[in-house]
């Protein structure tokens, strides 16, 4: 049985949607398309712990992962020590 190239695959898994919005962000600029599912419960408190779900394509499955892995050690790698990020509010 083969399957269908346009079926949804789940990529990952992560806290919220933020980090999902960089991750979809990067992956289109790899020419990937993705989506999201769960990011209504993914604030829920911690007595309902959610995820929000990346979802592409399972045509798309392989290039979405090594897309994501290239990601995951490009941020690994940075001394957010050296990143501005502005000053506190007061």
């Amino acid at each position: 049985m083969t399957t269908d190239p346009n079926n949804p695959e789940i990529l990952t898994h992560v806290a919220n949607e933020v980090e999902a919005a960089a991750i979809i962000d990067s992956l289109a600029s790899h020419g990937i398309q993705a989506s999201t599912t769960g990011s209504y419960t993914a604030g829920f408190l911690a007595e309902a712990p959610g995820t929000v779900q990346i979802i592409v394509k399972a045509s798309h499955l392989a290039r979405a992962q090594e897309a994501l892995s290239k990601l995951e050690k490009e941020f690994s790698e940075l001394d957010w020590s050296q990143i501005d990020v502005g000053k506190p509010d007061k």
